[in-house]
């Protein structure tokens, strides 16, 4: 059996890539996985004006899950907050890819996928009702997680309201919003419920980890809208679909990148963005997949000296969890622990010798090559 996952990220006019098995058709992400990279462009497309950066906190409501609302509430409550986005492509191939975004902070920053203005000469944003677009400035981009922070000069935007991390379950109904297929208009609304949570989906950069499946419709152009619960408050960021291929069929099966680690991310690119370097946790280990069906990964070395082997990982043992994210090969340990800074401690989920047992690994700083 085979499935092919799209990024819900362009508009009509967008490139399209088909990738197989374990791959997502994201556009090319460039830069390493794990890796933050600052960015900056004028009107022009050139590294100009640098912001002062006013780091008000996202809105992150104090909540627990539940549906006190209706679908046509949620959406409008957020309707303000959602902005449609337009990126110039140069080079061989390019042209104008299209997506969504959701305003974080009423002083003008913009959260979207990295997809989405990946290799950019210059970004466009358009607001809710406004007939034209303001240039925007790609103030750090973290291509392994596929989440970019952008910044318009504007002041008194409406900001999205964050769902409590931690409050999203299986079972809780959805909605969708975003600027499918670059529609002139408003944005698109679909429903739907919280399929799954922790699920882990491999691209041609590494991993995209702690997703929430859903089974609301999400398509091209949706990428880097929200996902919201029946509150109007952001659970995810809309960033990929699955699709059927010749040997498998996929329905409603779409990805948002968790709330939970929407907002670790967005303080790592604030951080880089005010130009503070970001220290990558390390644990010491390499795996390889299980060949007899079974879940997780075997570990194939321990470097001597590691986080890994001071916990007692031993080479054989197979890693079934990270802090409770899903490890299915090297890419799917690099997305569980790729937000850890050095000195975090984390617990790897293993089976030895038939046996389920968790260690406690604290990270360090990962080797300069």
């Amino acid at each position: 059996m085979s499935a092919q996952f799209s990024a819900a990220k362009r508009g009509l006019r967008a490139r399209a890539v088909r990738l197989p098995i374990i791959a997502v058709l994201l556009s090319l992400i460039f830069g390493f996985v794990g890796g933050v990279v600052a960015v900056q462009v004028d009107d022009n497309g050139i590294a100009g004006e640098t912001y002062t950066q006013v780091t008000t906190p996202p809105v992150v409501s104090a909540e627990n899950a539940g549906e006190i609302s209706n679908v046509a509430a949620a959406a409008g409550r957020l309707a303000n907050s959602v902005v449609t986005i337009s990126s110039l492509i140069a080079g061989s191939g390019g042209g104008e890819a299209s997506g969504t975004g959701v305003v974080v902070t009423s002083n003008g920053e913009i959260l979207t996928n990295a997809h989405v203005v990946e290799g950019a000469t210059e970004v466009r944003v358009r607001f809710a009702g406004d007939t034209e677009p303001v240039i925007a400035t790609v103030l750090a981009v973290d291509s392994g997680n596929d989440l970019a922070l952008l910044k318009v000069d504007a002041s008194g935007l409406v900001a999205a309201t964050f769902a409590k991390p931690g409050s999203v379950r299986v079972g809780d109904q959805v909605v969708a919003i975003g600027y499918a297929l670059a529609l002139d208009g408003g944005p698109s609304v679909t429903t739907g419920i919280v399929s799954a949570l922790r699920r882990t989906i491999f691209t041609d950069s590494g991993a995209l980890n702690s997703l929430i499946q859903t089974d609301a419709a999400i398509s091209s152009g949706n990428s880097g809208g929200p996902l919201a619960n029946m509150r109007g408050e952001v659970v995810g960021i809309n960033t990929a679909v699955a699709r059927g291929d010749d040997n498998s069929a996929a329905n409603n099966i779409g990805f948002a990148i968790s709330v939970d680690e929407v907002l670790t991310v967005l303080e790592q690119l604030r951080a880089q963005a005010a130009g503070t370097p970001r220290t990558e946790g390390f644990l010491g280990v390499s795996l390889e997949a299980r060949s007899d069906g079974g879940a997780g990964s075997i570990i194939a070395t321990v470097q001597p000296g590691s986080p890994a082997e001071e916990a007692g990982v031993l080479i054989g043992d197979i890693v079934l969890a990270v802090d409770g994210e899903p490890v299915n090969g090297q890419a799917g340990l690099v997305a569980a622990i790729r937000d850890r800074n050095p000195g975090d401690t984390i617990g790897i989920e293993l089976v030895r010798e038939g046996e389920r047992l968790t260690v406690s690994a604290t990270l360090v700083a990962r080797p300069q090559d």
